[in-house]
């Protein structure tokens, strides 16, 4: 039940060699970035949607706020229901997984663009799009890095729940293989994995996304 570190390290690195964690890695990417690519675009579409109707608001903004609490694994069975064993279902959890967070911080920017930005843009003769364009949307970008910063962390978890079901390769569908059988060398190596990876780039591109972009709107501490 608990593996010692030198037996987990050898699986790691018979993993590696052989390809086993490299195919799934692949895998569980490809689905990662459709997912995400999906909740990025869903999630901007209604964030900027909530901002800019009070009717949306109070209506889908409402439901938004409620959905972003159910759990990733929550959405499982409903996709099973729907999609079967398939791609598909992985990529809705996915989906769902990080859509909620984007549309709440995409809305959070439009709404909180300073107030003289637009009256200077409207003094100047900016049309409702073009004030969008050169005024809102730049104005929220911060707000923007941030919701798919924590977008790619929800998915990151949901693309996790999402393969349990076992359908094709994936780090999930091998995490429920080695439970499966008893290899606890196996499933603390994924663990491992799902870790570093997600350590590795919350740090190595997020936070430095993140810090460039409040460096530049002048938002960072000094």
């Amino acid at each position: 039940m608990f593996p010692s570190p030198v037996d987990v390290s050898q699986t790691l690195i018979r993993g590696f060699q052989d390809g086993t964690f490299i195919i799934a890695l692949q895998a569980s990417f490809q689905r990662l970035l459709i997912g995400y690519g999906l909740a990025i675009a869903i999630g901007v579409f209604l964030g900027v949607s909530i901002a800019k109707s009070k009717i949306i608001n109070e209506t889908i903004g409402m439901l938004v706020i409620g959905l972003q609490s159910v759990p990733s694994i929550v959405w499982l069975p409903l996709a099973l229901l729907w999609f079967g064993m398939s791609e598909t279902a992985i990529i809705f959890v996915v989906t769902l997984g990080g859509t909620w967070t984007m549309t709440t911080n995409t809305a959070a920017g439009i709404r909180n663009v300073q107030p003289v930005l637009i009256r200077a843009a409207r003094t100047m003769g900016a049309s409702d799009w073009q004030l969008f364009l050169k005024v809102t949307l730049p104005a929220s970008v911060p707000y923007l890095i941030t919701g798919m910063r924590l977008a790619w962390a929800f998915a990151w978890r949901a693309l996790m729940a999402g393969e349990l079901i076992g359908s094709g390769k994936g780090l999930g569908q091998i995490l429920t293989f080695g439970r499966d059988v008893g290899n606890m060398n196996l499933v603390f190596s994924i663990m491992i994995i799902i870790a570093v990876i997600g350590m590795i780039l919350d740090n190595l591109v997020f936070q430095r996304v993140d810090k460039n972009v409040l460096t530049r709107w002048g938002l960072a501490k000094t």
